[in-house]
């Protein structure tokens, strides 16, 4: 399996001949929206930093084989998309991606909490992936490699220790990590590594890639 990041949230996987993006938004990298030879575009829910509206159009546009799949709230707004959903799976090639929960974390207790259904991606004889969205609310069993959702407004570093710990991947990477500066970046993952319990972290830049 190899995994690339694409900046903040987006994670492009490639596993078993398939091609499959993850969270194409606005604090993706510009290469992001040019990626072509996709089987599928998945968006785990509908916040702009997890899809962006004025550039998901010409990304479809250049993948018209694409599988588009989405949070059900997000999917009746987005053309050609279809909704996702808590244990459902979707083959994709040679894939299996399976949604995870249902909800986004609190961000304030005013504030409305909107679906988040993060996604399993599998095949057989490879490691298996966990892209949470925007939660550490779900925690499901069998992770090799978890992408990590380092900082957040609902989010604080005990939380996202003890997530880390909960879904005790072999291997974790950051993600949702454009919330924090350059200078504050080794304060947050000085914690996860430190206290985590996960010896393969991968402090990967947001262009950065991995293969397991």
């Amino acid at each position: 399996m190899d995994v690339t990041r694409f900046g903040h949230a987006a994670v492009l996987v490639e596993a078993a001949g398939t091609r499959i993006l993850i969270d194409p938004g606005a604090f993706s990298v510009p290469a992001t929206f040019a990626l072509t030879d996709l089987d599928a575009v998945v968006v785990t829910h509908q916040h702009a930093d997890h899809v962006d509206r004025d550039r998901i159009g010409d990304l479809v546009a250049a993948n018209p084989r694409a599988r588009l799949l989405a949070e059900p709230e997000t999917a009746a707004e987005l053309d050609g998309f279809e909704p996702t959903g808590a244990d459902v799976p979707f083959e994709v090639g040679g894939l299996t991606l399976t949604g995870v929960g249902s909800r986004h974390a609190e961000i304030l207790p005013a504030l409305p909490r909107v679906g988040n259904v993060g996604v399993l991606v599998a095949a057989e004889g490879e490691p298996t992936l966990f892209h949470p969205g925007d939660t550490y609310e779900y925690r499901p069993s069998g992770v090799d490699i978890l992408a990590l959702p380092l900082s957040a407004p609902w989010a604080k570093v005990s939380e996202t220790v003890e997530f880390l710990r909960a879904v005790a991947p072999r291997t974790a990477f950051p993600i949702h990590d454009c919330t924090i500066s350059e200078v504050a970046y080794g304060i947050y993952w000085t914690h996860v590594e430190g206290h985590g319990g996960v010896a393969d972290l991968q402090r990967l830049p947001q262009d950065g890639a991995l293969t397991r």
